[in-house]
């Protein structure tokens, strides 16, 4: 296929710039957003053993939800019924409560002994899991603007700017794509070996960062899609206010737990019943949030879909499940729920997204990489763009890396510093995140580079250690867990031993390497030589 030349160089400079624009922060995105893939496994790994009270039998719910609300005022107000077995069988909110994350959150546990005696814990909760998914949304920017995110209108903007490169990229790679696709050119410099690389992953997983791209787009800027359908229906509510009822409703007047189940079974036919999430019981506008699954359907939560009702007359107000009476319009929006989550093919699905992520930050990688090598100059100096992009591209993007790992290493001992821990995790990272950045650029791109990559490897490997030691020396009551490896401890292992050979690889290239490159550590003896044989040739003398 020909294409002209001016229009091949323009389409190279679009890809090139809107790639490294946008590419830090979609790191951080890619990267954050594979780990919450598996969120909930996350939290619930994070979590001590003993917070988790033992699960009961289906029948005997309504039993503990009656003692329950007999001896604790809190809990007449709103709880949780939890049918699997992460969780306590039913908990409230002591303190704090809602949507949206905060720090401070305390909860009750409650089930029953077997005697059928009400038994119950306080704990704070452990958002470990939600604050990977926050770093994901917003690539660790805090700030708001208005009631939305300021990293999540940043990294809308990058995912517009991320869509440019996919489009340019194609086009700029179209000439060649049949004769270089597989082709990975190790034998003709790493910068040949990078690029065929980064075209590769690019390549195979486009539709994947297509239907990224987008749908961040489309979650960043909802508000003002909203906005601009007010041109069409004017002052009319796009959506029906929840109504409040002229009655008050009591308590008391709960239905058995049985009949909710009931009625969710009969809406959601293909789907399983995980949890019921009742609130403001004694007001005039009860709700009723019951959480379903399933694994064979596109669901508009990341885990679930949502059937929400009064539960006093069982009259259903919003639903997530498509229904034929949705139109068009229902199958859409759950589309893009559904896709950007991959929840629509179960644990094997979630896997696979878990890989496209890793690719995709990779992806991103690479591009900077290409970047600073084609902007390589024959002199042992590098430019200062390039310095400090190399710096910078280091920092950000292994730092991210290490200041998760470090997290995850130390939640299971930062429970003998606090129960409440949410704000280690958050000192942890952001610590961590700096001090990496900050070294890059004091250290240069190429030592920062190996260390960062030996901490990171040291720190994935000493996880599952982590969790053994804890285990069996009785650390925060740690050795109630069953398993004290996990998967998680298996992944960190293989990360572990991939982050090794990456440093050893890295620091190969460094000492033994093209010299005159961003990533060289050349002894003090080869740069002399490498400035004389460099002044020989411009005639100046040392």
């Amino acid at each position: 296929m020909r294409i002209r030349a001016d229009i091949l160089r323009h389409y190279q400079v679009i890809h090139t710039w809107t790639g490294i624009i946008a590419g830090l922060v979609l790191f951080i995105g890619f990267y954050a957003g594979s780990l919450t893939m598996f969120k909930p496994q996350i939290q619930q790994w994070a979590t001590p053993p003993t917070q988790v009270l033992a699960a009961i039998e289906p029948t005997k719910l309504d039993l503990l939800v009656k003692q329950a609300l007999a001896e604790y005022q809190s809990a007449q107000q709103g709880f949780v019924i939890n049918l699997t077995d992460n969780a306590s069988p039913m908990y409230w909110y002591e303190q704090g409560g809602g949507r949206g994350i905060r720090l401070d959150d305390a909860l009750r546990h409650a089930s029953l002994s077997s005697e059928d005696t009400l038994i119950s814990t306080t704990s704070s909760s452990n958002e470990l899991g939600s604050l990977i998914d926050q770093l994901h949304r917003t690539a660790g920017i805090v700030g708001k603007v208005g009631h939305e995110d300021l990293g999540v209108l940043i990294l809308g903007i990058a995912a517009v700017l991320y869509f440019l490169a996919l489009v340019s990229g194609l086009i700029f790679l179209l000439p060649t794509l049949v004769k270089s696709l597989f082709a990975l050119r190790s034998n003709k410099g790493s910068n040949r070996f990078w690029l065929d690389s980064h075209n590769l992953l690019g390549i195979f997983s486009y539709p994947f960062h297509l239907i990224i791209a987008w749908t961040v787009v489309v979650f960043a800027f909802h508000d003002l899609f909203y906005g601009g359908l007010s041109l069409i229906y004017g002052d009319k509510p796009l959506f029906e206010p929840r109504q409040s009822s002229e009655v008050v409703y009591q308590v008391e007047d709960l239905s058995p737990i049985s009949s909710y189940l009931t009625k969710a079974t009969e809406m959601a036919k293909d789907y399983q019943v995980t949890k019921l999430a009742f609130s403001d019981l004694n007001s005039n506008r009860p709700s009723l949030a019951i959480e379903v699954v399933s694994d064979n359907q596109m669901m508009r939560g990341g885990y679930s879909d949502f059937i929400y009702m009064n539960p006093y007359n069982f009259e259903v107000q919003f639903s997530t499940i498509n229904d034929s009476e949705d139109g068009a319009y229902g199958p859409i929006v759950t589309s893009f729920f559904g896709l950007h989550f991959g929840n629509y093919a179960g644990i094997t699905g979630r896997w696979l997204y878990f890989v496209m992520g890793l690719m995709g930050a990779m992806l991103f990688y690479s591009g900077n990489l290409l970047w600073l090598e084609k902007r390589r100059v024959k002199s042992p100096t590098q430019t200062k763009s390039s310095r400090f992009m190399a710096a910078l591209t280091v920092g950000v993007c292994l730092g991210s890396m290490l200041g998760v790992a470090i997290t995850l290493l130390s939640t299971k001992w930062l429970y003998l510093l606090s129960s409440n821990i949410n704000s280690h995790y958050l000192w942890s990272y952001y610590v961590i995140f700096f001090a990496a950045i900050a070294y890059s650029f004091l250290r240069g791109a190429a030592i920062s580079a190996i260390h960062n990559l030996y901490a990171l490897a040291l720190a994935c490997l000493l996880i599952p250690i982590s969790s053994l030691l804890t285990h069996y020396i009785s650390v925060s009551d740690w050795h109630q867990q069953s398993m004290p490896v996990s998967a998680i401890d298996w992944v960190a292992i293989i990360f572990g031993i991939g982050f090794y050979v990456m440093a050893r690889k890295t620091r190969q290239r460094a000492l033994h390497g093209e010299g005159h490159s961003i990533w060289a550590i050349a002894p003090v003896k080869h740069q002399r030589e490498q400035a004389q044989e460099l002044n020989d040739q411009t005639g100046i003398k040392a």
